[in-house]
């Protein structure tokens, strides 16, 4: 409970009650640098809610969020199955305690819900896991929403995805967000980092040339990697600076 948790400071920005002193005072110092820090993760939960309704709609069935975090609003079975009730979602974290508090309040009073224990950069354990609700034999819409900033380079980040992609059948669906640097100041991106110090994760930006390279060999849905907030289904401007790119692919056929 001493060492800030990136799962429980992204709680106490979306304003859940699910974090202690040490998320709270890390997360101050990250809005003392980027103000519009709280915003932005309201702003990335509704991109997530969207991309999860255009795929429900698209006819996918099968959800499988990695690096999901603590239960909030509009969680991802909540929308796909709103969609479409048969709608099955498997829920991954990395933190045993994330994990235990979310099949708590999750999977005993949600039909097609599992949560299991997972580290993305072990992709085929993750694989493995899911595979309890998961069929791989059909289309599925792998979900990696504010997680992979957490990985450095060193952990590499893009064959993590490829191996997770080369697991899909045609017709699946990666989708994702990441922080960017782009549309803010050196500082105040500095700023941002340094909060997470100490940690259990620290934060990665990539610019967008960087970020779409997680797309290799998918075909991105228009309008491509871009700010959450310009993704199809938001027409409003943005309310904030530039601090997260987003994108949907779809998994083409094998030539």
């Amino acid at each position: 409970m001493t060492i800030p948790n990136v799962a429980r400071i992204y709680d106490f920005l979306l304003g859940g009650k699910d974090n202690f002193a040490a998320d709270r005072k890390a997360a101050g110092k990250i809005l003392q640098g980027l103000p519009c820090a709280a915003l932005a993760c309201r702003q990335n939960r509704e991109f997530l809610s969207r991309v999860v309704r255009v795929l429900a709609d698209s006819g996918v069935r099968q959800f499988l969020d990695i690096g999901s975090g603590l239960p909030a609003q509009d969680n991802v079975h909540e929308v796909a199955q709103a969609a479409a009730s048969d709608s099955r979602v498997v829920y991954v974290d990395y933190d045993d305690v994330v994990v235990s508090h979310a099949r708590a309040l999750l999977e005993s009073g949600s039909p097609g819900v599992a949560v299991v224990e997972g580290d993305l950069r072990d992709p085929g354990k993750i694989l493995e896991a899911a595979e309890g609700l998961i069929d791989f034999g059909e289309p599925v819409a792998v979900l990696m929403f504010a997680v992979l900033h957490f990985l450095t380079d060193a952990d590499q980040p893009r064959e993590v995805v490829r191996s997770l992609t080369e697991a899909l059948v045609p017709g699946s669906a990666v989708a994702l967000s990441h922080v960017t640097g782009d549309g803010i100041t050196p500082d105040a991106s500095h700023a941002a980092q340094q909060a997470y110090q100490g940690a259990s994760a620290q934060v990665v930006p990539r610019s967008r040339q960087d970020i779409t390279g997680f797309f290799d060999g998918l075909n991105l849905v228009e309008p491509g990697v871009t700010d959450i907030n310009l993704w199809p289904g938001k027409s409003s401007r943005p309310e904030a600076p530039l601090t997260l790119y987003g994108g949907l692919a779809r998994k083409p056929a094998s030539r």
